[in-house]
């Protein structure tokens, strides 16, 4: 299990259904050159286990000590950090800046109630967003909307907005493909690896990976794309990459990108028009995939392809 890649309410939870106390640590504001964004969030387990990050692991150590402490009194703390003193063992930031984080021991005395993490572990099980309050003076917790809300500090009142799970599907168990799922996966994706012909897709080449065995317009429909979800066709064979296409361009995935030469792209594009698409439609297809940074090897396409697909992630304008 990545650290930092999982849902930690989900993992507080998890400790709890192991007999262990836990406690959840919250980034809630940062100044200057914080390591770790608002809502980062660190999982700790009475006995000192943990995943996440709080802060790239400048003060994990401290916050962790601070968790087992709201652990056995029941109350929350905020805890601060700045700058760390050189000259002294002193815990604080070596990068600069300063960080606040919340640490909220679960189900016992001001610390949030286990059913609120139920609901919150639910809602990214089901691909739902989930959101919910904490008054920092009373400690009154309240699930909220949303989409109405972000992730903040505001007046004392900070919101934790999660939402779900960056998804990857990619068509085609290519070479390529045996670089790019470990990456992606590395990046924060859930990956799902989709061919339906026989010697691709074998646990021998994708130890580790889910397979789904079945023509891409099918999978990719009955899967269900979302906002959330990256489409990426490697296959370089039209029978399986357009179809799969097709039904990408029908939804509102984030990245849609295909493996292939302008001129095959341009093949490509006459297949989509003559099922329907327009113009605008398919200029959402990123092709030939990737950044270009001069990619020759399989590892380096892979690279150029998640380097662009966390450009469009964070709305960045995409290079052609």
């Amino acid at each position: 299990m990545n650290a930092v890649l999982e849902h930690m309410p989900s993992v507080a939870l998890e400790y709890l259904a192991q007999g262990q106390g836990a406690a959840l640590a919250t980034v809630i504001s940062t100044w200057g050159s914080a390591p770790r964004p608002v809502g980062a969030q660190l999982s700790i387990a009475q006995n000192g286990a943990f995943q996440g990050s709080v802060s790239g692991g400048c003060v994990e150590g401290a916050v962790i000590l601070e968790a087992q402490a709201a652990i056995a009194d029941g109350k929350c703390r905020i805890l601060n950090y700045g700058i760390a003193d050189e000259n002294a063992f002193a815990v604080g930031l070596a990068c600069g800046g300063d960080i606040q984080i919340l640490v909220e021991p679960i189900g016992v005395g001001s610390g949030p109630e286990k059913q609120l993490l139920e609901a919150a572990s639910k809602a990214v099980k089901t691909r739902k967003p989930f959101a919910y309050s904490v008054d920092l003076n009373s400690w009154e917790r309240k699930q909220l909307d949303p989409e109405k809300h972000q992730t903040k500090l505001s007046d004392n009142l900070f919101t934790q907005v999660s939402t779900p799970r960056l998804r990857m599907m990619i068509v085609g168990a290519v070479h390529i493909t045996q670089s790019l799922s470990p990456m992606a996966k590395m990046a924060g994706y859930d990956v799902m690896l989709i061919d339906p012909r026989d010697g691709f897709a074998t646990k021998e080449r994708f130890a580790d990976d889910v397979f789904i065995d079945e023509w891409p317009d099918k999978a990719l429909k009955n899967i269900g794309l979302d906002a959330h979800t990256a489409v990426i066709t490697l296959s370089h064979d039209p029978k399986i990459d357009t179809p799969a296409l097709a039904v990408a361009l029908s939804t509102d995935a984030f990245y849609i990108g295909a493996l292939g030469s302008r001129k095959t792209h341009a093949k490509r594009v006459k297949q989509l028009q003559n099922l329907g698409f327009d113009d605008v439609q398919i200029a959402r297809i990123h092709s030939p995939i990737g950044l270009n940074i001069g990619s020759k090897s399989t590892a380096e396409i892979a690279i150029s392809i998640i380097a662009e697909v966390t450009e469009c992630l964070h709305g960045k304008k995409v290079h052609s």
